[in-house]
């Protein structure tokens, strides 16, 4: 008798998750050449590289826009749709909006079992029930390669945008995940991960970040900028906050949270082709201070799938504000503070 291998769905992908996306330089150099459309409605475009697009419809309403979709992050399909759910929902929580519809996204082989697509809508169906949004619909194509997320459109109060523009210095930036879904999603598709590295990105990729953008929705706090990690990493968010707050960004890398076996991955070179993307971009806007280890370093431009909220909020609500995230079941820690614009844009300290 002949055995067949299993399918795995990190085998039948070049790229894992958010690794698959185009190269921020790419991106940057694109959209610079495109001629700018004049609305006054749009609250929040592209200009920014902000995490969706804000549209007012009323005095006090406007619907929040995005779309996200990748390529498979993990074998199980069920897994993997909750993954691209939570991926795609965050965007609206990073702009403080609160998510109402969405419309799936699916690319999917013409001769690939049908179940393993049921279950991945599956997935995705759950997270979008926990959000509260409605699917309503989507758009299915054959594509050798899987692929799978969702359009959702949000509500938001106009007066209440968090957008990546407004940090101001002395302000707190608080981090709300840990770092590493890129680098152990590669060993993932290597099948070289340890079931603890999966188990804890799992739970940090399938975790929405609804409790805190509900904390903030809810509360008083003085919030002056926001966005997700994803993609672009760590460093590649923050240089957009930076730039679009004219301020500079300094990190305190003893606090930032790292994924268990994140450093490991790295050390055995599972390396994902959009770390280096986001490095060959980004790195020349960082200044390291004598001491900082190289797979930190290597670390911080990590394209993380479903990441955390990065905040920016003023001092004297920041420990209140912290409390009140951890209250929630939101594992928030500080890790920098933005202060003045000058060179390096991004500071590393010990």
């Amino acid at each position: 008798m002949i055995e067949t291998k299993p399918f795995r769905l990190t085998e039948s992908v070049k790229a894992a998750g958010c690794a698959s996306k185009l190269s921020p330089a790419v991106l940057d150099k694109v959209l610079g050449r495109l001629p700018r459309q004049y609305d006054p409605n749009v609250l929040v475009g592209f200009d920014h590289a902000d995490d969706a697009g804000v549209y007012q419809i009323s005095a006090d309403q406007a619907i929040v826009q995005t779309v996200d979709f990748f390529t498979p992050v993990v074998d199980d399909p069920y897994t993997f749709g909750q993954i691209a759910a939570t991926n795609a929902l965050s965007d609206v929580y990073a702009m403080g909006g609160k998510p109402i519809t969405a419309l799936a996204l699916v690319c999917f082989p013409e001769k690939a079992e049908l179940e393993i697509l049921e279950r991945i809508l599956a997935g995705g169906l759950s997270k979008m029930v926990e959000a509260g949004c409605v699917v309503v619909g989507g758009h299915s194509i054959r594509d050798d390669e899987p692929k799978f997320g969702y359009a959702v459109t949000g509500l938001i109060d106009p007066r209440k945008i968090l957008a990546n523009a407004g940090a101001l210095p002395g302000d707190v930036l608080l981090f709300t995940k840990a770092l590493g879904t890129g680098v152990i999603s590669t060993a993932i598709k290597k099948g070289k991960a340890e079931s603890a590295w999966i188990d804890a990105a799992v739970q940090s990729m399938t975790t929405l970040n609804r409790r805190a953008a509900e904390v903030i929705q809810h509360g008083t706090f003085r919030i002056h900028a926001m966005t997700d990690v994803t993609g672009f990493g760590l460093i590649g968010h923050a240089r957009e906050m930076a730039l679009a707050s004219d301020v500079a960004l300094r990190f305190f890398s003893k606090n930032i949270p790292i994924l268990p076996g994140a450093l490991e991955c790295i050390g055995a070179g599972f390396i994902p082709g959009g770390l280096n993307n986001n490095r060959d971009f980004a790195e020349c806007l960082v200044g390291y201070e004598d001491g900082i280890a190289d797979d930190l370093k290597t670390l911080l431009f990590d394209p993380q799938t479903a990441g955390g909220l990065l905040i920016s909020v003023a001092p004297e609500d920041s420990v209140q504000f912290m409390q009140s995230l951890n209250a929630a079941g939101v594992s928030a820690v500080q890790i920098g503070e933005v202060v003045a614009r000058t060179k390096p844009l991004i500071t590393i300290q010990r």
